[in-house]
């Protein structure tokens, strides 16, 4: 697995989301190398990791990535934030939690209704066989959907996922099982660990609503939400400062 190693300071690792790489952190690295020494990593199957045959299962990919990285905060964004909070939750090396439009639950329920429809995933894995491109495509348009800067952000999307070479299908349609799947708010109850929770007022993926019900499921006082006003899926890109200054202050703490 690719993990490229920048900057100087207290430990961060930064996992990306759903068909990209860590290339899409940029605007987080450059505001935090000066601070931090980052860890950035490609999932399997993703940007330089693309030949890397490790699952995309949650124990496979914390202990490969925790194997590469010394004690540090764990940042997941999107379907990173799956990895990073299961890191979190077993691991005594991770130091805190950091969530960018994450929630431990992507799917609806009964009990949890401010989530995706199921039929939105598996929708995206039928149309994956079909128009693979095309469904990448609408992916990302849905990424940036609602967000103040979504034009700009789009082309930034659109760059990064061909800047390292496109995503091996295996690893696509392990990632949306993954997404579909995955129900880890048990871990919150007990997770005596600081945590950040970064939504975009305007994400259409993962509502502000939800990470604030996550992190109020963890020990009182301990986890904490803050919600970018015109923010999108993605609020690290259009909304940079704003991102970096509230894990420059986090990780400080945490360290």
């Amino acid at each position: 697995m690719h993990i490229e190693v920048t900057g100087r300071g207290p430990a961060l690792v930064l996992i990306h989301g759903w068909a990209l790489h860590g290339g899409i952190f940029a605007p987080l690295v450059e505001r935090l190398a000066p601070q931090f020494q980052l860890h950035i990593v490609d999932l399997p199957g993703h940007g330089h990791s693309r030949d890397d045959n490790t699952p995309l299962r949650l124990p496979h990919l914390v202990n490969a990535i925790a194997a590469a990285t010394p004690a540090a905060v764990w940042c997941g964004w999107s379907l990173g934030g799956l990895v990073a909070l299961h890191a979190a939750a077993t691991l005594p090396q991770v130091r805190g939690l950091a969530m960018l439009a994450a929630t431990p639950r992507f799917v609806r329920g009964d009990d949890w209704p401010d989530a995706v429809e199921p039929s939105v995933f598996e929708q995206f894995g039928r149309d994956l066989e079909q128009d693979y491109r095309g469904t990448l495509e609408r992916f990302l348009a849905l990424d940036v959907m609602g967000s103040q800067h979504a034009r700009s952000e789009l082309r930034t999307l659109r760059e990064s996922l061909v800047e390292r070479g496109e995503p091996a299908p295996r690893a696509l349609h392990e990632g949306l099982a993954l997404l579909e799947r995955s129900d880890l708010r048990g871990a919150l109850p007990s997770l005596q660990k600081p945590g950040l929770w970064i939504s975009g007022q305007r994400d259409r993926l993962v509502s502000a609503r939800a990470m604030h019900s996550a992190a109020a499921l963890a020990p009182a006082g301990l986890h904490h939400a803050h919600t970018i006003n015109g923010g999108g899926h993605a609020p690290f890109l259009g909304h940079a400062d704003d991102v970096a200054n509230l894990l420059q202050q986090f990780v400080a703490g945490c360290a």
